[in-house]
């Protein structure tokens, strides 16, 4: 006979001073898990929103970024008229030739610095990424020492603002306008003519080619023969492609929110399990008696372990609707592939909530599991006569 599911409920109600304990701390563990891994994934998702499916990114054989790569000025002129570029409505080839570079500037505040990244485009460039586009301000001007930042790092650096001027080396560079990515890996970046940044910051060569093949055919072809030709030593993908594997700085984040979400979990099974050990004390007598009226150790033990099973879903919701208040915010950390500042936001998805949810019911059930047994275990006599 099993026992009705309103005598957990009821319980968990009566005894309710161990249930906000139990449900808190749960919450706290859940809370935790979720935000951490809500990290990693506005990391992966910056990536992953990054590039036109139609573009081919070219980098040098070996180099792991753009910003460690070094593409000389004759590959240039021998890729930009190969057959399989497309040509815009000028005649002109659809491809870009860009410049990065990495500046240290002081935070606001006074909060430090941190290293921005530069990157030196041509009006190819800037028509090869539709997704990014001006929120205030106007485009630089090529030779004036003008560049345009984007403007989620204007609310984290100084001399941000438009108007503004910053200094790097013997370069000063004045702000004219604020770029938006779409939530693109160029919200982390500055723009600037790419001829004018080879020339301020005296870079002989280029970081990388952006270009726009004629179709996907074109795009295979164009592909075998770049990195096949030993006069370039290059290296091309599909520019969505390149950026779904700058993913690195998500890694460590991951690993450590599953640490801590491992050691607090050890913890919350500890206090569920005291919590519930402490609730089979207080009803011996109880459970004695429920066994007189004929239920089965197998449903005692069921019933706890519901019992614990549901104060641990309401910890795992409560958790979850915590995390979820800071989805959408927007922070920064330091990217591993280009060590520069990143800027991303706090993404709770609903695969998070559905993992946290289940993380939070398995931590309840194993908590609850032992304390059950044990009730289910007590002989009838000696429950009957507990005090």
């Amino acid at each position: 006979m099993a026992l009705p599911l309103r005598y957990s409920l009821r319980n968990a109600l009566v005894r309710w001073r161990s249930t906000v304990a139990t449900v808190l701390g749960i919450a706290l563990v859940v809370f935790v898990f979720v935000l951490l891994q809500s990290l990693a994934a506005g990391i992966e998702k910056s990536s992953g929103n990054t590039g036109d499916p139609r573009n081919l990114l070219v980098v040098r054989k070996g180099s792991t970024a753009e910003s460690a790569s070094l593409i000389g000025r004759q590959n240039l002129q021998d890729i930009r008229y190969l057959p399989e570029i497309a040509r815009n409505a000028a005649g002109e080839p659809v491809i870009s030739a860009d410049v990065l570079v990495l500046v240290n500037l002081p935070r606001r505040l006074h909060n430090g610095e941190a290293n921005v990244l530069l990157r030196g485009v041509t009006p190819r460039g800037m028509e090869l990424r539709p997704q990014v586009h001006l929120v205030a301000g106007r485009w630089f001007v090529p030779g004036h020492r003008e560049v345009v930042v984007s403007a989620k790092l204007a609310r984290r650096f100084a001399n941000f603002d438009l108007g503004s001027s910053f200094k790097s080396g013997s370069a000063t560079l004045t702000v004219v306008g604020w770029l938006a990515g779409g939530g693109s890996a160029f919200d982390s970046e500055c723009w600037l003519d790419a001829d004018e940044c080879r020339s301020l910051f005296e870079r002989d060569m280029y970081s990388s080619f952006l270009i726009r093949p004629v179709d996907a055919a074109a795009a295979a072809r164009l592909i075998d023969r770049i990195e096949n030709d030993r006069r370039f030593k290059l290296k091309a993908e599909r520019e969505v492609d390149y950026y779904r594997k700058q993913t690195m700085t998500a890694a460590p984040i991951k690993w450590l929110g599953n640490f801590l979400a491992v050691t607090m979990s050890v913890g919350a099974v500890f206090a569920a399990m005291n919590t519930m050990y402490a609730a089979v004390g207080a009803r011996t007598r109880e459970i004695g008696t429920l066994r007189v009226l004929g239920f089965r150790r197998r449903s005692v033990v069921l019933a706890l372990l519901l019992e614990g099973g549901f104060l641990a879903l309401l910890g795992g919701i409560l958790g979850c609707a915590i995390a979820f208040y800071w989805n959408g915010y927007t922070t920064a950390t330091m990217g591993m592939e280009t060590f520069s500042e990143i800027v991303f936001e706090f993404r709770v998805t609903p695969r998070l909530v559905t993992e946290g949810l289940i993380f939070a019911v398995a931590v309840g059930l194993i908590g609850t599991a032992l304390p059950a047994i044990r009730a289910a275990r007590l002989p009838v006599i000696a429950a009957l006569k507990a005090i």
